[in-house]
């Protein structure tokens, strides 16, 4: 069991997850954060200031730590791949190095369940792939393959391959995206609303990590699906948002056959409307059918999600009503 436990963007959506859950566990937390003062109040464990893109930074920031979950991202649903790389990648591979300098046993990082080939996601071990027009899944795919590269006997690398983000602390995340969009009634149901939409709400994210950090017997590379107990379809989910919270449907579907020649149409007039793209291929590339499950979290882990979907929409979008007053950008530093 670890006795020190790192946690990188620690007041972002999954870190703030994290230290929640590891506020019960065994263990003495060292928060990473640019920003003290967006920890919990109640947070007691140490804390490392400082910014990922510093090198001496990144360089010491393991120092005296057995696990190190890495919760800091930087993220875009389109183009930014300087920035992809510059503030997200290059950081992430020098703090890996730095890992194997400081004698670091676990290393556990979130993925995307988007990550898999479509349809052959049941097994997360199985290398992503990432589409040339989303920069940022390229990012995670790399990291993902560079941790493949550097697991050994003495360094267990874990991926978590998570479904999409819903519940308080959010970020970027799919609902501030969504609701906005769905008021211009310009967005489509994408195959009469019958995609899967794996949700998943941040405290059972943060359990997720609590257990992987824990777990006996994790070696080499390992990774796991990790999604909510129930999987909606998107017309289970823009149907609740309707009934519920009075957001309007879709007025049109599109087949999933035109669905990324639309998204890529709608991507392709961004640059002379006074607004950002109403959909773009990566949403359509999420909604995609992977195939993934909870099955071997739950068997190797004991992860079993708790939080319906339905309950984390409603806290998230009562949080959204309190402190967000304009339309969330598509572009966004997650911790």
């Amino acid at each position: 069991m670890p006795k020190k436990v790192l946690v990188t963007g620690a007041t972002g959506f999954v870190g703030s997850h994290v230290l929640a859950a590891l506020a019960a566990a065994p263990v003495e937390v060292v928060a990473a954060c640019r920003d003290a003062a967006r920890l919990p109040r109640d947070f007691a464990g140490t804390v490392r200031i400082g910014d990922l893109r510093d090198e001496a930074y990144v360089d010491a920031l393991p120092e005296g730590v057995d696990t190190v979950i890495h919760a800091a991202a930087w993220s875009s649903l389109y183009g930014n791949r300087e920035n992809a790389e510059a503030l997200y990648l290059r950081p992430t591979i020098r703090l890996i190095d730095a890992i194997g300098r400081h004698g670091v046993s676990r290393f556990l990082f979130p993925g995307t369940h988007g990550a898999a080939p479509p349809g052959a996601g049941h097994d997360a071990r199985t290398p992503g792939r990432a589409p040339a027009y989303w920069p940022h899944l390229g990012v995670v795919v790399a990291i993902e393959d560079e941790m493949r590269r550097r697991a050994g006997e003495h360094l267990a690398m874990v991926v978590l391959r998570l479904g999409l983000f819903v519940g308080e602390n959010y970020s970027l995340g799919l609902l501030p995206i969504l609701t906005h969009r769905l008021k211009t009634r310009l967005v489509p149901w994408i195959d009469g609303g019958r995609p899967p939409m794996p949700l998943i709400d941040g405290a059972d994210i943060g359990e997720a990590f609590c257990l992987a950090a824990l777990a006996e017997g994790l070696a080499g590379y390992e990774a796991f699906n990790i999604l909510g107990p129930t999987v909606p379809t998107m017309r289970d989910l823009v149907t609740y948002l309707n009934v519920r919270h009075g957001y309007p449907l879709p007025h049109f579907s599109v087949p999933f056959a035109l669905a990324f020649p639309f998204a890529k149409l709608v991507r392709a007039l961004d640059p002379v409307m006074p607004f950002e793209p109403l959909i773009v291929p990566a949403i359509i590339h999420l909604l995609q059918d992977f195939g993934v499950d909870n099955a071997a979290a739950e068997a190797r882990l004991g992860y079993r999600p708790r939080v319906a979907w339905q309950d984390a929409v409603d806290r998230q979008l009562a949080e959204m009503a309190e402190r967000q007053t304009a339309p969330m950008s598509m572009v966004k530093a997650l911790g």
